[in-house]
């Protein structure tokens, strides 16, 4: 575990990033609900697949699904550039909100459709997924720099992986299975009810 990363995530205040009435259980490692639908991940959770992602201030780092802004703040703090994307606006509003007033300036955000990346910023060198797309949503993957890392969950509603995937520098896919995880289905074009396959 990154000793600056463990010691940061320490200071964090999860009921900062808590709107809901289950702000008094931030406290518990736990996903949380946020409203609309989505939750905040519990945080060892939020803890490890940040530290899988090997951050350094050289990264620039796409994030697809900003939620409440609980990881987006990890991401911010270790990395160089930031690019989030969360489908539900008012989610969006209340997240940038929250990361202006804690002062972070490399912070890009957009409302939309995260399933197919945000190709005119790519690539990117590390890739963050918080929704589970039912299966590998390879126009993302095509946005992994190369020497990229990126972590996800994948997989249908009750039977979701967490996955590390890896680009080395020829281009050349490598996917790592890391342990059974619950996230919130991605919409979109990797969401099975509206899958192209």
């Amino acid at each position: 575990m990154n000793q600056q990363l463990l010691e940061f995530f320490t200071t964090l205040d999860r009921s900062f990033f808590i709107d809901s009435p289950y702000k008094e259980f931030s406290y518990l490692d736990a996903p949380l609900p946020i409203g609309y639908g989505q939750t905040i991940s519990q945080q060892s959770l939020v803890l490890s697949m940040t530290d899988r992602l090997k951050l350094d201030k050289d990264c620039s780092v796409l994030e697809i699904g900003t939620g409440s802004g609980f990881q987006t703040v990890l991401l911010a703090e270790f990395s160089n550039k930031v690019f989030t994307i969360e489908l539900i606006e008012e989610l969006s509003i209340s997240a940038k909100k929250r990361l202006d007033h804690l002062g972070y300036a490399n912070i890009y955000y957009r409302i939309g459709d995260g399933s197919e990346g945000w190709p005119e910023m790519a690539p990117f060198d590390r890739i963050i997924l918080t929704a589970a797309p039912t299966r590998m949503p390879n126009d993302i993957i095509d946005q992994l720099n190369f020497g990229g890392i990126m972590i996800l969950p994948v997989g249908p509603h009750g039977n979701q992986q967490l996955k590390l995937i890896s680009k080395d520098m020829q281009g050349s896919i490598s996917e790592k299975f890391l342990t059974y995880v619950a996230f919130v289905d991605m919409k979109g074009k990797y969401c099975e009810k509206d899958s192209f396959v």
